[in-house]
């Protein structure tokens, strides 16, 4: 199976950055896509952002301009860059990674899931 770990939430005043990790680990195949997603108390989860296996980026009309997302292909691992945070972007961020893992020599396809990380923004 593949596993997907987070790291890099925090408290932030408004206005100011964070810098997100999240790597995916296992018989990994291949990953086609990595995105950012997240999730305030009461809401829905929402996505953030989603980059593709060719660097094709999609972003929350929220967050245009404010966040950057990149992947690094190598290292099975993608980042968001946050900055001019406010209040609003408080809450705790998942990683998802989707593609194709190797078991007892099939090629089978993966959605996982990382544990999450919390981002609070004071105002």
């Amino acid at each position: 199976q593949v596993q997907v770990a987070e790291s890099g939430g925090g408290l932030v005043q408004a206005g100011g950055s964070l810098r997100l990790s999240c790597q995916a680990s296992g018989s990994i195949f291949s990953i086609n896509a990595m995105g950012w997603y997240r999730q305030a108390p009461g809401k829905q989860r929402e996505l953030v952002a989603q980059i593709t296996d060719t660097k094709i980026t999609n972003y929350a009309d929220s967050v245009k301009g404010r966040f950057t997302i990149s992947r690094d292909n190598a290292r099975n691992t993608v980042y968001l860059q946050m900055n001019s945070l406010k209040p609003e972007d408080t809450a705790v961020y998942y990683c998802n990674a989707v593609g194709k893992y190797l078991r007892d020599s099939l090629i089978k396809s993966f959605s996982s899931w990382g544990q999450g990380t919390q981002v609070t923004v004071s105002s």
